[in-house]
């Protein structure tokens, strides 16, 4: 894993302002790599986003997502069950049949979606994603220990925001693994010395 400061910046020309300035302090060309960051909400969720992970199956879904999905289940058979059998006793045709299982397995869902609401309303929460990075250009420097402090002021005294320190693979002059809904972790040591 390689060491990287990053900041952010608004516009593109600030961006490279702020690469060159690096480059003229001994940075060389494949250490730093500019890039945009879309804006919150804006980051492909599904597989053919290179950034992420495979979408959740019933296996690797909380728990209570299990618990939906046996709850709309048993409300489903029994529905179908139930209809059936109150139009049986009723009707006796087999298309009358087949019907009232079909719309007693659908209010059977429902009843048991509505169940599970009830019972867990706040389940939903369990399965969103928090995107706390802001929008804007990136200017990620692959540093060492002994340089991570002064690629970081120079990114903050060229009106780089929130500047940042991660690790993470370094390859081909970028930040491979960069994934753009993980939290920056701030580089607190040059905010303290920014105070």
């Amino acid at each position: 894993m390689s060491l990287i400061v990053a900041g952010r910046f608004t516009i593109f020309p600030a961006a490279e302002d702020a690469a060159q300035k690096l480059f003229d302090n001994g940075f060389l060309g494949e250490d730093v790599s500019l890039f945009f960051v879309n804006p919150r909400g804006q980051h492909a969720l599904h597989p053919l986003d290179e950034h992420a992970g495979a979408p959740p199956t019933i296996s690797s879904a909380p728990p209570s997502l299990h618990r939906h999905h046996q709850a709309m289940t048993i409300g489903a058979v029994a529905g179908a069950v139930i209809g059936a059998a109150i139009f049986t006793l009723f009707a006796g045709s087999m298309p009358v049949v087949v019907i009232a299982a079909g719309v007693g397995a659908y209010l059977g869902l429902l009843g048991g979606r509505m169940m599970h609401a009830r019972s867990a309303p706040h389940a939903h929460h369990d399965v969103i994603h928090h995107k706390l990075r802001n929008s804007g250009v990136l200017v990620a420097v692959h540093v060492c220990p002994e340089t991570q402090m002064e690629a970081a002021r120079i990114l903050r005294d060229a009106g780089g925001a929130e500047i940042e320190r991660a690790t993470g693979r370094w390859q081909r002059g970028k930040w491979a693994d960069f994934d753009p809904r993980q939290t920056p972790v701030p580089l607190t040591e040059l905010n303290q010395q920014q105070g």
